[in-house]
């Protein structure tokens, strides 16, 4: 009598690496909090996702890799919008530096013209004399002046949101501690880099 309850509570504690969590198959979920290579029976995220067969499984890994894969496009998808966001930035700079130029060009060949109501009518920048207007034309933006519209904001903050909703759920399958699934985030981010993270380095000179 005094050997059979440390025996079955080493039994339940040894059960810990199996745990049952009432699968709606007729085989328990197979859940361990250690390193395992768990196939058929095992459970991810919740009992409803439970491989009862090697095929389901295959398609399981390769939902995986799928996922991981889009968080590397989601990636790429915010960096390519900061840069059509920075492209629309020096277009509409370029755009305005050429009326500033066409309009300087015109006050200079109208010399009986007010440099202040030619400025006006073209809808630039306001200078009370052409000394202002001439270090208004010839001085650079800034870089960090940079900033975006509410709108982009929130189409950058959806992004970011796409980009953490999905590198959370891939977290919580690492967590599962599967070889295999393990195997597949890794060949996901391999292949996700490869394909999505081929932009240019930037200039070398």
């Amino acid at each position: 009598m005094t050997t059979t309850a440390p025996s079955s509570s080493t039994t339940s504690s040894m059960s810990m690496a199996g745990m049952d969590m009432g699968g709606g198959a007729s085989n328990p979920c197979k859940i361990s909090m250690l390193w395992n290579w768990y196939t058929t029976d095992a459970c991810f995220i919740s009992s409803t996702w439970q491989v009862t067969s090697h095929g389901m499984f295959a398609g399981s890994c390769i939902g995986v890799v799928a996922l991981v894969l889009a968080l590397e496009f989601l990636r790429r998808l915010g960096r390519e919008y900061d840069q059509y966001l920075i492209y629309q930035l020096r277009l509409q700079q370029t755009r305005q530096s050429r009326n500033n130029t066409q309009v300087q060009n015109e006050t200079e060949s109208n010399p009986g013209e007010s440099g202040d109501s030619v400025i006006g009518q073209k809808d630039v920048f306001l200078a009370s004399t052409s000394q202002e207007y001439d270090a208004l034309v010839q001085t650079p933006m800034r870089r960090n002046t940079a900033r975006p519209r509410i709108q982009q904001q929130l189409v950058r903050a959806l992004i970011h949101m796409l980009q953490f909703a999905v590198a959370y759920f891939i977290m919580l399958l690492a967590m599962y501690y599967n070889g295999y699934i393990i195997i597949c985030i890794l060949i996901g981010a391999f292949l996700g880099f490869a394909i999505f993270s081929g932009e240019g380095l930037g200039s070398t000179g």
